[in-house]
């Protein structure tokens, strides 16, 4: 699979670099409508393991591919550093990276991230969705229930149709797991940890934990979206993105 671009905004001046985790049912194609309103910014937007450009790799770990956006910040970040906005999977690996490298982080946004794990019915429901993997109509609906708009739908139906049934299973079984890494309480930058207000109630159940570890986490819901609500709303999402990294604010909605 063709790979989206890596960098964008190289030639921006003055501007600290802002890395981009997508989640785990799309790649870094799903930044595009970020990407496209945020010219004067230096972004990162890297394939993870076992999706886009990488879709032949194995998915080793949530450990493992935060080592692997540490080497890419290293190797192409400005000064080494950045801010990392990770939604869903990528909000997992974010917290592996900061538990990892908080070093490498300027700010840390996270959204989507069901920190606490997946359990009971929802667990069961995750396992069930792998012998639909390879079926259009399943992943038409998964677009629907993300509340996707319709330019979108039939990148996110290709994209998922090529991801491997045994990386998906890796995955699941990581994001399942859930837990905060021992040395998460190393990181000690600004941390916002964000919530749709639609999706599942899984999320925000991970915030008391994570104020716990890091006391400086700031929470927000953000209201009336669904899970990857980047696309959903990418005008909301990115003057999050600008607010928390400019300033450690929150938007108002509108």
């Amino acid at each position: 699979m063709t790979g989206y671009p890596l960098e964008h905004g190289a030639a921006a001046p003055d501007s600290e670099t802002i890395v981009l985790l997508h989640g785990g049912t799309v790649a870094s194609w799903s930044w595009q409508p970020q990407v496209e309103r945020l010219p004067e910014r230096h972004i990162l937007t890297p394939d993870l393991p076992g999706f886009g450009s990488r879709s032949g790799e194995e998915w080793l770990s949530l450990d493992r591919t935060a080592d692997d956006v540490a080497e890419i910040i290293r190797s192409h970040a400005r000064s080494g550093r950045a801010h990392v906005v990770g939604l869903s999977l990528g909000g997992l690996v974010a917290v592996r990276l900061m538990a990892r490298h908080p070093d490498l982080i300027r700010s840390c946004l996270i959204s989507g991230a069901p920190l606490a794990g997946i359990h009971g019915a929802a667990r069961f429901l995750n396992t069930l969705q792998l012998r639909l993997w390879d079926k259009a109509w399943y992943w038409k609906a998964q677009a629907k229930a993300f509340g996707l708009p319709e330019d979108a739908v039939d990148l996110f139906v290709g994209h998922g149709l090529g991801i491997r049934a045994d990386n998906a299973a890796r995955v699941f079984a990581d994001v399942n797991r859930g837990g905060c890494p021992e040395s998460l309480d190393d990181y000690r930058g600004p941390l916002l940890a964000v919530a749709g207000g639609k999706e599942s109630s899984l999320v925000r159940r991970s915030f008391p934990e994570l104020q716990r570890r890091l006391p400086q986490t700031l929470t927000w819901i953000a209201p009336g979206m669904h899970h990857v609500w980047s696309i959903e709303d990418a005008a909301l999402f990115t003057r999050m993105i600008v607010g928390w990294v400019d300033k450690a604010t929150v938007p108002e909605p509108g």
